[in-house]
């Protein structure tokens, strides 16, 4: 997959885990990252129904009051997050009927929610369902459909994205401001 888009124009490929592997988040670097950025992509494996962990400390450290949310948070307003995800289960699974007992939409809705919050527009994800017994062939066809949704973003996202509704002012916490002690 990361073979498929790395060498496309404008595009920025930031593997999580080999950038920290200690965990240690460079926060002002992905921050200048995100706000460089008019499509955010998060491509992972979905994790116990869930974001893998550093993602998930990686969105936890990043996305700060003030600057990515709240009344100044404005870093992210406007800009596109779409996720490209993949399942070990069968898409089968992710249905009412299924084992999972859900869509694979309602284990998105929290970032569905960060968008929100973020003022970001929320684009309809990419999944790769039964990722585990797939074949070669069709990890390729995949890593194909991903390059090509990023090749003609945004004429794609324009007729497939999600309104976004605006979170009223009232509601957005203020920053917090800092003392030093």
């Amino acid at each position: 997959m990361l073979d498929a888009v790395r060498g496309q124009p404008g595009v920025l490929v930031n593997d999580l885990y080999a950038s920290y592997p200690d965990y240690d988040i460079d926060v002002e670097r992905e921050q200048a990252r995100l706000a460089a950025a008019r499509l955010v992509v998060l491509q992972f494996p979905v994790h116990w129904y869930a974001v893998p962990p550093l993602l998930k400390l990686w969105l936890d450290d990043v996305l700060t009051l003030g600057w990515a949310y709240g009344r100044a948070g404005v870093a992210l307003r406007g800009k596109d997050l779409w996720v490209v995800a993949s399942t070990g289960g069968p898409q089968e699974a992710y249905a009412p009927g299924g084992y999972n007992r859900h869509p694979i939409d309602d284990y998105l809705l929290p970032l569905h929610q960060v968008a929100r919050l973020c003022g970001m527009r929320w684009l309809p994800p990419l999944v790769l369902h039964g990722a585990n017994g797939v074949t070669q062939d069709r990890i390729a066809q995949h890593a194909t459909q991903v390059a090509e949704h990023l090749r003609t973003w945004p004429s794609w996202a324009m007729a497939a994205a999600v309104d976004r509704a605006e979170i009223p002012a009232s509601d957005r916490p203020a920053a917090q401001a800092q003392t030093a002690q």
